[in-house]
């Protein structure tokens, strides 16, 4: 989930820095997980270990049922066959945000419903990953795939 608003998130270079989220996420997270809906993270990251501890000052490490955090070299399908081995959940049932497009290309090839943000997830986006996730999970080439 894009979660850091753009600007910050290219620009934050010290675990001392505070990081800011983009308004609807942190609020997003809590409902997901309140539902008991898995939430995981997929990032690349030139900083893992700021990452990381962005994560913790934003008092959100906990809510992530995986966290695939990994230097800039590492492929967006690797964090996710990562977080399908770690949680068992199989790829047909993730739903993905990202704001590159190389990004939603590869991994929608793994059959995970992906959806583009440009400012982060809201609930607008929200909506549409939902929909779009309905319709490729009971559609007949999801169900022969099974």
């Amino acid at each position: 989930m894009a979660l850091l608003s753009g600007a910050k998130r290219s620009e934050c270079r010290s675990k001392r820095e505070m990081p800011v989220l983009y308004p609807h996420a942190k609020g997003i997270v809590h409902a997901l997980k309140a539902k008991g809906i898995d939430v995981a993270i997929a990032s690349r990251s030139p900083t893992p270990d700021i990452a990381k501890a962005f994560l913790n000052k934003l008092d959100l490490q906990s809510m992530f049922v995986a966290q695939e955090i990994f230097s800039s070299w590492t492929h967006k399908t690797e964090h996710f066959e990562r977080i399908r081995r770690r949680t068992g959940v199989h790829y047909k049932s993730m739903l993905f945000f990202d704001d590159e497009y190389r990004n939603i290309e590869a991994v929608s090839k793994m059959g995970v419903t992906c959806i583009l943000v440009d400012n982060g997830v809201n609930l607008e986006m929200l909506r549409l990953g939902l929909r779009n996730f309905a319709h490729n999970f009971s559609s007949p080439k999801t169900k022969q795939s099974e």
